[in-house]
Formats: structure tokens, C-alpha cells, sequence
């Protein structure tokens, strides 16, 4: 009988009070009495669990005439014993029954999560410990957002599938990162290659969600980040330029990118889309985006910047949104970088906004970002990452220091949520699973940084997301995740190995101070015999998901991707030998098969061709 159990979160307190429940079969599981409807998922998904890790199967109840002797489980609303919302108090004691008290049904359900988990590490003798756990969140809404527009547009049952997982580790806000990937019909010409989400869709998962109480919040991109929409011309006349633009980090793009925001037509766009999108969803909550507007005051808007400032330009056109979005019954959440950039006008924001702070690095400045918010009184949500995008497995290291940084610096300045994010920028080349450490460890460190910041990470991944007992799996994904530090070079927000996948490699190792090539050479050798020892455990995982097969698939690509990639930075600076170039085209041809086909399994084929198209380059560099 265990009592060195894992948990994701780990609640903040339990403490083992000696002896065991036996479950024994044919007993019932008692629903809220008061209210048995809004648990009913709950019960559901007990005795799933039940059957699959006892094999005992109870039934659900509402009555509380239920004979004592035939009670296996009690759930009972009881805000007087877990008085904080969304909190549980779960107590197993051996004479039964076991009880769950929630403050509310969302606190019922995490109780259930919690007895799942410790079900699922029990023996085959069907007993588990005693215990008592008092349970609940440091931050009230804790949300995961998933980008659906560079360039996967997951398929439902992947969405399905990683809601399941994501509300079992109590995270309850769900987003979809959306530019042109909703099928507005009345701009049909913006998403009709990119396979997107349909109203229907919408409702559905909305639906799913609302039963494992997420929230699903929509989310459109609304003032930068237009250029999927302003590259038609029946749109290009509300871009701010469709010239260069220059790049916070260097260099430049090329336009369109943002609305010109005093264009009257770019507000009109805006309530159009509101108009068809936000039906779809019963939160009352929508994420305007608003973000990276770098071509502000570059073109259509010059002038005005320069008569009334770029930061006030900025502020009107995000006032205007926040009408449309109030006049509608939402509260309007926003990127926060731009604003932060005028801290003057921060005080000038509405106090029922929602401001989103976002950074990716270990030590962006949540603290000094948190403060600028609270002292203006702008409610506000901390917004990490999984640090999974250009980086083709991940960077462990940095993502694990990136989420703690949010959760402790949103819990000292009062943040009222917590998003964390996964981006697809360039091709979207992760496979799924490479962000599960970072949902993993964000869900953990958002409900109690302090009951979760010391989880040993990869044991918990390998069973909370790998469901493998083993450890093998979870062992696999955070090694392999941190390979981008043999590299030696740590560039922000992406990893070396990626970048090593571009032509203009020596343009992006000058950009980080490189000049002699032998650096990036030494870096190639120690990431290959990195990434041969991170996947050495492979052989040993005990996955029990339905799809442990395709992971097996997944991780395996993303391996020789890596290698790949130092193969090519080791040919293109000793010599370019012919018989390394053939091989690479092999191995270039070999890999895309299985990239594609290990894309259709999880997403929509929309998206595909743009971000195969590096790597068709790539082909075509060792077959010239």
C-alpha cells in the first residue's frame, strides 16, 4: 500500500493517518445530495476509474436514503469544511465511506482528480491509504492556450483528448490562439486552405469543456498579427504598411502585419468578426490579442503617431475594441507588452480589462510587470510558456524556471490568473507531446507554487502525462528537452538546434556574437551524443496510453530531426563532403514522410504545406 504517492498538482496538504480502505465492489457513490446534476461528470469518471485500476464497479446515487453499509463514496457540498472556492477536503478513513467535501462543484470535482491519481497508483490488493487532504488554488483561473494558427489546427479528438488530461490536473480555462482559423463566413478567402474550426466545432468543445469545468475562452488576434487577413485585397487597405518593418531584435519584416487603426474600416473589420465568433461560447471573457503591433506609426498612422504619441495611438484603437467588446457582455482581456511600453498610460486603462503579462525567458520580469499592473489596480494574468516552439524538443531547464517565475511573482502582486501558452511560430515543427512537461509543470505551479515547486518533474510527467509507471517515458521528454543546452549557444526564446534547420544559419550565429565556426561544430558534436543519451530509456517505458505508439513515432522523428540538424551544421562547415550531402538528403526525404504522416494523426491537414516548406528547402539544397 503506497504512501510515497505523486500527484499533479500536489495538494498542499496531506497527511497519511495509518491503516487502508479496502474497495471492495458493488457499493455506491453518493451525488451532492443537494445538487447530484453538477457533479454528474465527476461520478462518471470515478467509476472509470474504479473499473480500470480495481476493477470494481460502483454505482452513482442521489438519494440520501442510501443504506450506510452500501456507501463507497460520499461527495457533498460543504463550504463550511473547505472554505475556499474551488477547494475540497477528501478524507479516507478505514471504515469508509470515503467522503469528498467541496466548497463548490468545481472543488467536488478536483477532489475526484485527486482520489483518481491516488487510484491509479494503487496495487493489486485494492487497498488504498488513509489520509486527509485540504486542497485548493493559489490563483483562481489557471489556462492553457494553444496556438491554432502557425500552422496546426488540431483535430477534435486531440482537443478532446488533452481536455480530459488538462482538467484532471485542475487546470479550468482552455484558449485557441486564432488569427484566420475560425470559419467566418463571411470572409471565406482567409482560412479556405487552413482547415478551421467550425461554429459547430466550437459549440461542441465548448460544451465538453464546460462539463470538466474549463472555461473556453475565444481568442482573436485583433490588431497586430492581421497579416493572414491583410494579404487579401479585399483587406489591404486597412494594413498599416505593406513595407519593411523593423524587428524589436533585429532585422526587419516584410508587411503587411497590423490593422491601421485609424482606418474606420479596422474597427468595422474587428466587430465583424465579434459578431460571428463570440455566439459560439458561453465564457464571458474574450482575449483580443492586441499584441507585437511593431509597424505602428511605420505607415498609415505616421502622422497621428507623431501629433499624439504611438503609445496613445495604441491606447485609443485597444479603447475602441474594449467598447465593442462591453457593448457585447464580455470582458476584454489583452496582451500587456505594448502598454508596459508606456507605463504612463497603464492608470489610464479601464479597471474591468484584463491585462495579460506575458514572457518566455527564465527570468522575464514578471515581478516589475506584476507591480506595474497592481499599483494602477488593472486586474491581471501572469502568462508563461511551455517553451516548446523553435526549439524542436524543448528547453526543460528554462521552461521549468519560466513557469515558477509567473506563478510566484503573479501570487506576490495579486494576479487573478494564470495562461500558459504554446506558441507554433515557424512551422509549429513540435510534436504535441513535447509541451506536456511545460502544461504539466504549469498546472502544478498554478495551483500551489509552494506544494509543487520541488516535484521531481520527469516522474511525474511519465505517469500524469505518459501514463507510464515506469518513469522511462517522463526520463525521455525532460532529457531530451534539455539537449538545446549541449549546444552551447542559448539564444532567447527558441533553441540553437532549430535555427541550425535554416539556411541563414551564419546570419543567426553572428546575430548571437558567433564568428568562428568551430564553436557551432564543437556545440553539433555534444548535442548528438546529448540526444543519444536522453532517448537511451526509450527501450524500458511502459506507456499505457492508446496512443503510446504514436509517441514512440513522435519522439523518434523529433530525435533524428535533431540529429539532423547537427549533421547539417557539421557538413556545412567541414567541407560539404558529397557522400555526407547524399546521406543528408536521405535522411531529409525519410524524415518528411513520417513528419507528414505523424501531422495527419493529431491535426488538420491545413497548415501542412507552410510548415514543410523549410524542410522542402532544405531537400532541394542537398539535391541541387
Amino acid at each position: 500500500m503506497p504512501t510515497d504517492l505523486l500527484f499533479l498538482p500536489t495538494p498542499r496538504r496531506v497527511t497519511f493517518t495509518g491503516g487502508s480502505f479496502a474497495l471492495e465492489p458493488d457499493r455506491l457513490v453518493l451525488l451532492a445530495p443537494d445538487n447530484p446534476r453538477a457533479v454528474w461528470h465527476a461520478g462518471r469518471r470515478l467509476q472509470a476509474a474504479l473499473q480500470a485500476t480495481a476493477g470494481v464497479q460502483w454505482e452513482l446515487a442521489a438519494a440520501e436514503a442510501t443504506p450506510p453499509q452500501l456507501l463507497g463514496l460520499v461527495l457533498r457540498l460543504a463550504p463550511e469544511r473547505a472554505p475556499q472556492p474551488q477547494g475540497y477536503r477528501l478524507h479516507v478513513s478505514p471504515g469508509g465511506p470515503i467522503l469528498i467535501e467541496g466548497h463548490d462543484a468545481a472543488g467536488l470535482f478536483y477532489g475526484v482528480c485527486t482520489l483518481i491519481q491516488v487510484l491509479e497508483q494503487t496495487g493489486p490488493d485494492r487497498l488504498i491509504p488513509c489520509m486527509e487532504v485540504q486542497d485548493w488554488p493559489d490563483l483562481p483561473a489557471r489556462g492553457v492556450m494553444l496556438d491554432i494558427s502557425r500552422d496546426k489546427v488540431y483535430r477534435m479528438e486531440t482537443l478532446y483528448e488533452l481536455v480530459d488530461r488538462l482538467a484532471g490536473w485542475k487546470i479550468n480555462q482552455l484558449q485557441l490562439y486564432t488569427e484566420h482559423t475560425f470559419a467566418y463566413r463571411n470572409h471565406p478567402e482567409v482560412w479556405q486552405n487552413a482547415s478551421p474550426m467550425t461554429g459547430e466545432e466550437i459549440l461542441a468543445l465548448d460544451a465538453y469543456c464546460r462539463e470538466r469545468f474549463i472555461e473556453l475562452v475565444p481568442n482573436q488576434n485583433s490588431f497586430g498579427h492581421m497579416h493572414r487577413w491583410l494579404t487579401h485585397p479585399r483587406y489591404a487597405d486597412l494594413a498599416e504598411t505593406h513595407g519593411e518593418i523593423p524587428l524589436p531584435w533585429g532585422g526587419t519584416l516584410k508587411g503587411p502585419f497590423s490593422l491601421a487603426p485609424e482606418h474606420p474600416g479596422s474597427l468595422a473589420l474587428i466587430n465583424s468578426l465579434y459578431d460571428e465568433l463570440l455566439p459560439h461560447f458561453s465564457s464571458r471573457m474574450v482575449n483580443v490579442g492586441c499584441d507585437e503591433t511593431f509597424d505602428l506609426g511605420v505607415g498609415a498612422s505616421r502622422a497621428a503617431c507623431a501629433e499624439r504619441g504611438t503609445g496613445r495611438v495604441y491606447l485609443d484603437f485597444l479603447l475602441k475594441i474594449y467598447a465593442s467588446v462591453q457593448r457585447r457582455g464580455f470582458t476584454m482581456q489583452f496582451w500587456g507588452d505594448i502598454i508596459l511600453q508606456h507605463p504612463e498610460l497603464v492608470p489610464l486603462l479601464p479597471r474591468d480589462v484584463i491585462a495579460l503579462s506575458w514572457g518566455y525567458e527564465a527570468n522575464h520580469p514578471f515581478d516589475r510587470e506584476g507591480a506595474a499592473f497592481a499599483a494602477s489596480g488593472v486586474p491581471f494574468y501572469v502568462c508563461p510558456g511551455t517553451s516548446a516552439w523553435l526549439t524542436l524538443a524543448g528547453r526543460t531547464d528554462n521552461a521549468l524556471g519560466n513557469l515558477l517565475n509567473a506563478a510566484e511573482n503573479g501570487l506576490k502582486h495579486g494576479a487573478i490568473g494564470y495562461l500558459n501558452t504554446d506558441w507554433g511560430d515557424a512551422g509549429h515543427w513540435q510534436v504535441p507531446p513535447v509541451s506536456y512537461l511545460g502544461y504539466a509543470a504549469g498546472a502544478g505551479l498554478s495551483w500551489c507554487v509552494e506544494s509543487n515547486r520541488a516535484n521531481p518533474w520527469a516522474e511525474v510527467l511519465s505517469r500524469f502525462a505518459f501514463d507510464d509507471p515506469s518513469g522511462a517515458m517522463g526520463r525521455v521528454a525532460y532529457d531530451l528537452g534539455n539537449v538545446y543546452r549541449a549546444v552551447g549557444i542559448e539564444p532567447p526564446n527558441s533553441s540553437a538546434l532549430h535555427w541550425m534547420l535554416h539556411p541563414q544559419v551564419m546570419d543567426w550565429l553572428q546575430r548571437w556574437g558567433i564568428t568562428d565556426p568551430a564553436v557551432i561544430c564543437r556545440g553539433a558534436e555534444a548535442a548528438l551524443a546529448a540526444v543519444d543519451a536522453a532517448v537511451e530509456p526509450l527501450s524500458r517505458e511502459r506507456m499505457a496510453r492508446a496512443d503510446a505508439a504514436l509517441i514512440r513515432r513522435e519522439y523518434a522523428n523529433t530525435a533524428r530531426l535533431m540529429r539532423h540538424a547537427c549533421r547539417r551544421v557539421l557538413w556545412l562547415f567541414n567541407g560539404r563532403a558529397a557522400a555526407e550531402q547524399r546521406a543528408l538528403a536521405e535522411d531529409m526525404r525519410a524524415f518528411l514522410e513520417e513528419y507528414r504522416a505523424l501531422w495527419l494523426a493529431r491535426n488538420r491537414p491545413g497548415g501542412l504545406s507552410d510548415s514543410t516548406a523549410q524542410f522542402e528547402r532544405l531537400l532541394a539544397e542537398y539535391e541541387g
